[in-house]
């Protein structure tokens, strides 16, 4: 049969406006063998009609000629030809023509064709494989089967296809395009780049082309030289959605992410259902601190494709900005059970493992992610976090500095080393390191923790003046999270709770609740000694130090929701709850403890559930860590806390906290029985370390164990920023440390008078 089709490119005769590779596939019988009764000259009738446009009375004379030859393929091919033509399912057809006619090349191709335009693409492949096993060069087949090894995730295979293809037709820009993006793929990128370079050579003026080109561009590291390209498609197609998104990329890129979130939307305007662009917007936000928005685009990504590793993922790292753990974390194990080799996915879930306090399970994802990536910087840097939070500075150190040398951009490797090292003149270095990391602009999670490891220098080395410098920059940016701290919520969850638990209400709830002694509660202001507690009494042999636990902040939700405004004065009303709170408590510390007689929670924030607490379980003891009002809130100031404590940020809104604070302490003073609760002031302490730890001891109902003594040697995970100072002998360096900075703390020094008595 002649080769009669037009260019792949040209208008189909058939006036569908479509191009005809997309089309047609109907090649005018020259000498069509005669199968029964049939004629040469009726296949030409329908030849004819369908050259025509007449394709639906090709059709009908096709079908009633079938009802005589039913083992014609020809007309099984024809009429697949017809109904492709009217936008009718054809698959059927031509599988048929393909079936009968097993050595003809074009009713594989055919078949292939229409396979490939419906996402079939393993079929379809499997059947231009047999047409070019027929006629090895037809370029048309060539570019489909290139196309379909690209979708099937075989970009090298496609390569060859396409350098194939141009064998033959040296001019097609189609297939010089079509080479490009699999050599993206491959990530060759200056090769799909020079292809790109050939195709606008001959098309200087397709927008579609430029777009690819700003691709090509990008992922080469060219990024103003991606920009223009992507404003040269604007440029000729406004309306070109691909190349906002692609100019947003480079925009991102060029540290410019506020134009980069109006040129993803403006993509997402001209076409909202692309699930990458929603991922794109939603990181650009991200690193804006807009979290709330990056959650509604992951989100939207999410429900778009479900299926789509990516979009957990993405979904899940915002969840862990706003410390959503267990959302976070089944969003990374969908994300893997989706894509297993996901190290991203690995090291992110780690993270998330880490701050549940699954420790070993945070070590065994990391570890998976090295495996797959193991020139990974923040993989190496984050396995040095693990080894810290274990006391193993020297190995943590080591992989910082590994960190760095794979990539000297990467912030959190900077970070490690100054939270875990106490810096000295001799680290210049370091500070003439992270000052070029900043000075090429970062994302602001980055930027914000990057300055504040920035102000630890400068405290270590005693530049108090530059170091209030930059734990103030650091906090400004922090504002932009717009996680904004509510006194009038904080102050009326005080006064609920001093309504709610008073002497008498809790001594009826306390009648009813778990006489366990099992639990130990440690709370305070976050740096108020909390972490040190806990380090001192987890060294005795039967003490577990289980960390931050969100139990009871979780439980507090749920009582709240149940109690709501009542003036209570009789938690009662809840008495189910409570005792299932108790129960559920219990659990999860029976299950963490290993046997131990006192299972440690941390959580500085139960401060406001203390009288939930006691309610459940009356027989629990309580650590109330005190530290010097202006000592604690400056050092509350100096940490990362981003959205998790919105407070701390802003010295106004610190002092207030810290009102609220010692007014909360004091009524718990007024209604728990003495054997209850324990203050613990953080300076006699460290004045006095064995007087104070015996009295811990005793408090909690163990016999003395000497080894409370050398806390700073116990073998156990610490995952809070004192982890360092924990494993130090105890000093008194940080006592009044305000006074370095009283030049700058004019809003806390109100707090003198309001200090927890």
């Amino acid at each position: 049969m002649a080769n009669l089709k037009p260019g792949r490119n040209d208008p189909c005769p058939c006036g569908s406006g479509k191009k005809y590779k997309r089309c047609c596939g109907l090649e005018p019988a020259v000498a069509p063998v005669p199968v029964g009764g049939l004629q040469p000259q009726q296949i030409g009738a329908l030849v004819a009609l369908v050259g025509q446009g007449r394709s639906s009375e090709a059709e009908a004379r096709a079908q009633t000629l079938l009802r005589m030859y039913p083992d014609a393929g020809m007309l099984w091919k024809i009429y697949g030809v017809a109904l492709l033509r009217q936008g009718k399912e054809a698959v059927a057809a031509l599988h048929r023509a393909a079936l009968l006619l097993p050595d003809d090349a074009e009713a594989h191709s055919n078949l292939g064709a229409a396979l490939h335009d419906q996402g079939r693409w393993q079929e379809a492949w499997a059947s231009l494989q047999r047409a070019l096993d027929l006629r090895p060069g037809d370029f048309d087949t060539l570019i489909d089967a290139a196309n379909s090894l690209r979708a099937l995730k075989r970009p090298g295979e496609a390569v060859d296809l396409y350098r194939r293809a141009l064998l033959d037709n040296p001019r097609s820009v189609e297939a010089r395009n079509d080479l490009g993006n699999a050599l993206l793929e491959l990530g060759e990128h200056a090769e799909a780049v020079a292809c790109f370079e050939q195709a606008l050579a001959a098309q200087p003026n397709d927008a579609k082309l430029h777009n690819n080109m700003a691709n090509a561009l990008g992922r080469s590291g060219r990024m103003q030289e991606s920009q223009a390209s992507a404003q040269r498609a604007l440029a000729l197609d406004p309306r070109l959605a691909a190349a906002h998104n692609t100019l947003g990329a480079a925009l991102a890129a060029l540290g410019q992410p506020r134009q980069a979130v109006a040129s993803y939307r403006r993509a997402l305007t001209l076409d909202p259902r692309q699930v990458e662009w929603f991922e794109n917007l939603g990181n650009a936000l991200r690193d804006l601190g807009e979290l709330k928005e990056a959650l509604g685009c992951f989100r939207r990504a999410v429900e778009l494709d479900p299926d789509r590793a990516a979009g957990h993922f993405n979904l899940g790292n915002v969840l862990l900005d706003f410390g959503q753990l267990d959302q976070a974390a089944a969003s990374y194990s969908r994300a893997l059970r989706l894509q297993p080799g996901f190290a991203a996915a690995h090291l992110t879930l780690s993270m998330a493992r880490r701050r549940q306090g699954l420790t070993a399970e945070a070590e065994a994802c990391c570890e998976a992610a090295l495996a797959i990536t193991p020139e990974s910087a923040e993989a190496l840097s984050f396995l040095g976090e693990l080894r810290a939070d274990r006391g193993r500075f020297s190995e943590a150190l080591t992989l910082f500095r590994r960190a760095i040398e794979l990539d000297p951009d990467f912030p959190s490797a900077w970070i490690g080393i100054a939270t875990h090292h106490k810096m000295t003149g001799g680290d210049a270095a370091w500070l003439d390191g992270v000052q070029a990391v900043l000075a090429k602009g970062l994302p602001l999670r980055h930027e914000v923790s990057l300055r504040h490891a920035l102000g630890k220098y400068f405290d270590d080395v005693g530049e108090y003046p530059r170091a209030f410098a930059s734990y103030a920059q650091a906090n400004e940016l922090t504002k932009r999270y717009g996680s904004l701290y509510d006194r009038g919520a904080v102050a009326r969850r005080v006064d609920r709770n001093i309504e709610r638990f008073d002497r008498q209400a809790l001594r009826a709830a306390s009648a009813r609740g778990d006489g366990s002694e099992l639990p130990l509660f440690i709370v305070g202001m976050p740096r108020s000694g909390t972490t040190l507690a806990e380090q001192i009494l987890a060294s005795h042999g039967e003490v577990f130090g289980a960390g931050e636990l969100t139990f009871w902040d979780n439980a507090a939700a749920a009582f709240e929701a149940i109690a709501g405004d009542t003036a209570a004065g009789d938690p009662a009303a809840g008495a189910g709850m409570i005792s299932r709170m108790a129960a559920a408590c219990l659990e999860r510390l029976q299950a963490i403890g290993g046997g131990a007689r006192r299972v440690v929670d941390k959580m500085p924030a139960n401060f406001l559930n203390v009288g939930l607490i006691h309610a459940a379980l009356p027989a629990a003891r309580i650590i109330h860590m005190r530290r010097h009002p202006i000592d604690t809130c400056l050092s509350i100031y100096f940490q990362t806390f981003s959205t998790t404590h919105p407070y701390a940020n802003d010295l106004d809104n610190l002092a207030h906290y810290y009102q609220e604070y010692a007014r909360m302490m004091r009524h718990w003073r007024e209604v728990l029985p003495a054997t209850t609760l324990l203050e613990v002031p953080y300076e006699a302490l460290v004045a006095d370390q064995e007087g104070w730890t015996r009295r811990m001891v005793e408090f909690i109902g163990l016999p003395w164990d000497p080894n409370c003594l050398e806390f700073h040697r116990t073998d156990r995970v610490v995952i809070t920023s004192s982890k360092w100072q924990v494993r130090q002998k105890m000093h008194a360096a940080s006592a009044g440390r305000w006074r370095n900075y009283a030049d700058f703390v004019g809003p806390l020094l109100g707090l003198l008078s309001a200090a927890v008595e």
